[in-house]
């Protein structure tokens, strides 16, 4: 009678009855007692009361019994630790057993019980175990010692069960050494920067002796870790290959995987042309086709490593390529793995053969598997450049037979066809255009919206086609839509006049009309590149990611004639209003244009616009004041721009402008005559009235550091209460002046007390023209409220350190600047000979770059670099015993410069 009758009891008060049973003095009770134990226990009764009843039955010499008993034990001691130390000292006797079996057992069951407790008590055991003369314990003990270095790895290092683990791979039993590999590994896999498997030669030959002889499993694990080791040279290399490749052979495929794994990687230390290389290629070939011949799970596990292994050396298989044809009873997750193997796998020497099964597999009745088959039939072109035309041809012979859902996959490819090989197989269009109404897929409909665009100019009724794509726009999937959009801008682009009101009609689907962000932004970003006049001709290059013409970034740049959207306004329909679209495109917005926002608040610039001149240059060099260095003079226009740069000039070469108290006040007279004195720091003067600010009053300054602006602030608190919580923000302004950090006002401003605040500023904030060109507009936050006010900094400011131009560009550049783009004036009532006005120039940056004497004048030429990298030349012309200097300069009227207060 078999043990099913355990399992069929269903007596109330059964656990009582198995207590008396596991007590009776008869052992055959007994052990029947125990097997319906375990057979409640197995389908899911609780028998944790049964504890010391079922553990007093393992004093016996019946194995049965005991396994059984030990069985329960491990799967109760982890619930009732407390009452598993009962059974402690029977393991340790049963570890001393004579039969090796029982201590096998024992030392195998202390180790799978995973309590803290009972480990301690493992350790003496396990180090007999570990050197015990038999082999089936020492192996066993093998296994423990994983096992409790998972409980408690600090007490597997501490006993030394780790060197002990690492002695038994030299071990004269095979079984020995795999178990001690698979531990050893396991081990290592938890703690990864461990040198557990210390591989070297030594051990990798005993390892090699080890694996002919033990069990397959305990080859696999051995062949893992053979796979882990680098051998010295390719001698050592061929050796082990040589000595692995006999496990080709073996019956489990598990072997055999990783047999190959370990050939796979030692091959790469081989010499291609080692005639032992060219071997191996052969002997690998076999067992993975052998593999094929399983049932379907065992080759679907086949084929997937059988992918990745053609995917790295091909040539493995080259000359099997039948095997992977499908059969018809193939599951189909077999057929689709087989499918992807053979595209990999197709050559020019066998495509025909491929494609032939392909079209075969495109007729079959599994939807999958033929859409599957078409597109292989694409990757198979794509991959092989000979076979394209048969493919092409191929693809067309599926189309007529149409079948839908083919069809639709047919087109998908042939869109990848093209891009892979534009221009070649344009005259399957017309075919392709028959089967339109029958898409009803959005990828093939997207695919051959992508046709028509790219092709528009061959195709005559393109617009007719894209249009009739256009009528149902909202109901189309995000992805035909998008296409549709781009496919439309192309054909608008190839056909301006004919397309345009079609363009308009899906730019306005796209933006006014469409929720979707990502159609949207697409749509914004065509409708400006077709408005905004320098784009349109750069789709595809830098200018259309920056929304920049070439000539903002790149140094010499030329003019190109650009389309443009007939009778569009020059803003995209976001934008209320539209602008001339005549204006030239500027870098930096005018200050009338565009309109600042300080804290989220509504601060108006001053309404005055500034003049537009139409900007003349022909140097590579980038206007950066939007209107043309011309519309800075605060005199009259100059002539003509400056003639072409030198090729060693630097990036941008004009002036800076002559305004009002701009560049005044360098030569600090007072502070008498010598070495320069640096920067020149102007007093501080009254920005924001108390009256005006509800108290507060700001005075305030600018100077310039050690290469760093700085903006000098004395708050004054004439109010009666206490201010904190002091914010500072710039509008927008001419050369992107902005705060380098935040108002660090660390006290609180009391009533009537006065603080002093440095803040250092940076060139890299908004840009926008201000009028006069050096206004900066601020607003001041604090507790109380937020305030406005404008000032105006020195240009000298913006006057860098490493302004000083070589001599030689200098003079190149200064002789190509035609008579008509200088001007002159004159500075008067400057007491300072040549020398002391270079030195105290110097200190703000304004370099003499070359000094001659001619007919009694001193005559200096200087440079000065801006912070946004435009340059000033300018000649001062000083006369001994004369108060008044002459200077000219190029382009920029340089007033003020040398006046002093």
């Amino acid at each position: 009678m078999t043990d099913s009758k355990y399992f069929t009891t269903t007596k109330k008060g059964e656990i009582f009855e198995l207590k008396a049973e596991l007590n009776s003095d008869k052992k055959e009770k007994k052990k029947e007692a125990v097997k319906k134990v375990i057979a409640s226990m197995t389908v899911g009764k609780d028998v944790s009361a049964l504890f010391p009843d079922v553990v007093n039955c393992m004093q016996t010499d019946n194995l049965e019994l005991k396994k059984l008993v030990y069985l329960y034990l491990m799967n109760y001691a982890k619930s009732q630790p407390d009452m598993a130390i009962m059974a402690v000292n029977t393991f340790v006797k049963d570890c001393e057993d004579l039969n090796p079996l029982i201590r096998a057992l024992a030392v195998r069951t202390m180790g799978c019980i995973r309590v803290d407790k009972i480990t301690e008590y493992l350790c003496e055991p396990l180090r007999k175990c570990l050197k015990d003369e038999d082999p089936y314990v020492r192996k066993t003990a093998a296994v423990c010692v994983a096992k409790l270095h998972d409980i408690n790895a600090q007490l597997v290092e501490d006993q030394g069960f780790l060197d002990t683990l690492k002695d038994l791979i030299s071990d004269s039993n095979p079984m020995v050494v795999a178990n001690a590999v698979a531990a050893l590994s396991e081990i290592a896999e938890s703690h990864p920067n461990s040198n557990l498997l210390d591989l070297n030669p030594q051990t990798i030959n005993k390892l090699l002796t080890a694996l002919n002889e033990c069990t397959e499993w305990g080859q696999i694990f051995i062949l893992d870790c053979l796979a882990s080791y680098l051998p010295r040279d390719d001698r050592e290399s061929q050796s082990i290959c040589e000595r692995v490749t006999p496990r080709l052979s073996h019956a489990n495929s598990a072997v055999v995987l990783s047999a190959v794994k370990v050939l796979m990687k030692f091959m790469e230390m081989l010499p291609k042309d080692l005639d032992y290389y060219g071997t191996l290629l052969k002997k690998l070939a076999p067992p993975l086709v052998t593999l094929l011949s399983a049932e379907p799970e065992l080759q679907y596990v086949a084929l997937r490593n059988i992918n990745l292994i053609v995917q790295k050396r091909p040539e493995i298989l080259k000359h099997e390529m039948k095997v992977f044809f499908v059969k018809y009873n193939d599951p189909i997750y077999v057929k689709l793995e087989k499918l992807d193997i053979m595209i990999r796998l197709a050559s020019q020497a066998n495509i025909a053969q491929v494609l032939a099964e392909l079209k075969e597999y495109a007729t079959e009745v599994d939807v999958d598997f033929v859409r599957k088959a078409v597109r292989a039939i694409g990757r198979c072109a794509i991959k092989v450049e000979q076979s394209a035309e048969r493919c092409v041809s191929t693809l067309l012979d599926l189309i007529q037979t149409k079948v839908n859902y083919v069809v639709q996959e047919a087109i998908v490819v042939i869109k990848d066809i093209f891009r892979k090989y534009p221009n070649k197989y344009e005259s399957v269009i017309a075919t392709l255009c028959e089967n339109l109404d029958s898409l009803d897929e959005p990828e093939a409909r997207a695919a051959m919206i992508w046709i028509v665009g790219e092709y528009a100019e061959r195709i005559d009724n393109a617009d007719e086609l894209l249009e009739s794509f256009l009528e149902g726009f909202h109901d189309e999937s995000t992805q035909v839509q998008l296409q549709l959009l781009t496919a439309i801008v192309k054909l608008f682009l190839k056909k301006p006049t004919e397309t345009q009101e079609l363009v308009q009609q899906v730019l306005s689907l796209a933006t006014q009309d469409s929720d979707n962000p990502d159609l949207r932004d697409r749509g914004y970003i065509y409708w400006r590149l077709l408005s905004t006049d320098p784009l349109i001709c750069h789709i595809g290059t830098l200018a259309s990611v920056y929304h920049k013409p070439p000539s903002a970034f790149v140094e010499g740049s030329r003019g190109v004639q650009h389309k443009r959207l007939p009778g569009e306004s020059t803003e995209s329909p976001d934008v209320g209003q539209s602008g001339p679209s005549e204006a030239p495109p500027a870098v930096i917005p005018s200050q009338g244009d565009l309109l600042g926002d300080l804290l989220n608040l509504d601060l108006a610039p001053p309404t005055a616009t500034v003049p537009s001149v139409q900007p003349s240059m022909q140097m590579g060099a980038m206007d950066l004041l939007g209107g043309g260095l011309d519309s800075l003079v605060c005199s009259s226009p100059m002539g003509a721009g400056l003639g072409a740069a030198p090729a060693a000039m630097p990036a941008s070469l004009g002036g800076a402008p002559a305004v009002g108290g701009g560049l005044g006040d360098l030569f600090d007279l007072g502070g008498g005559v010598g070495m320069p004195t640096g920067s020149y720091v102007a007093p501080k003067t009254v920005w924001l009235l108390a009256m005006k600010a509800k108290g507060l009053e700001i005075s305030g300054t600018f100077a310039r550091r050690g290469g760093i602006i700085q903006m000098d602030l004395s708050l004054t608190n004439k109010a009666m209460s206490v201010m904190t919580d002091f914010a500072i923000q710039f509008n927008r302004n001419s050369f992107g002046l902005a705060p380098a950090g935040p108002l660090q006002v660390l006290t609180p401003l009391s009533p009537n007390q006065t603080i002093d605040v440095s803040l250092p500023l940076s060139t890299s904030g908004p840009v926008m023209k201000m009028e006069p060109l050096n206004n900066l507009q601020v607003a001041v936050k604090n507790n109380i409220d937020v305030f406005y006010f404008s000032c105006q900094y020195p240009l000298s400011l913006l006057f860098v350190e490493d302004g000083k131009m070589d001599r030689q560009v200098f003079l190149a550049t200064w002789k190509d600047i035609p008579n008509d783009n200088e001007a002159q004036f004159q500075i008067k009532d400057i007491h300072l000979n040549s020398d002391v006005a270079s030195n105290k120039l110097q200190g703000s940056n304004i370099f003499t770059i070359a000094k001659r004497t001619v007919e009694g004048q001193d005559m200096l030429y200087q440079s000065v670099k801006l912070t946004n990298g435009i340059w000033v030349l300018a000649e001062m012309r000083i006369q001994t015993g004369n108060p008044n200097y002459t200077c000219t300069e190029p382009r920029i009227v340089y007033a003020n410069l040398l006046h002093s207060q």
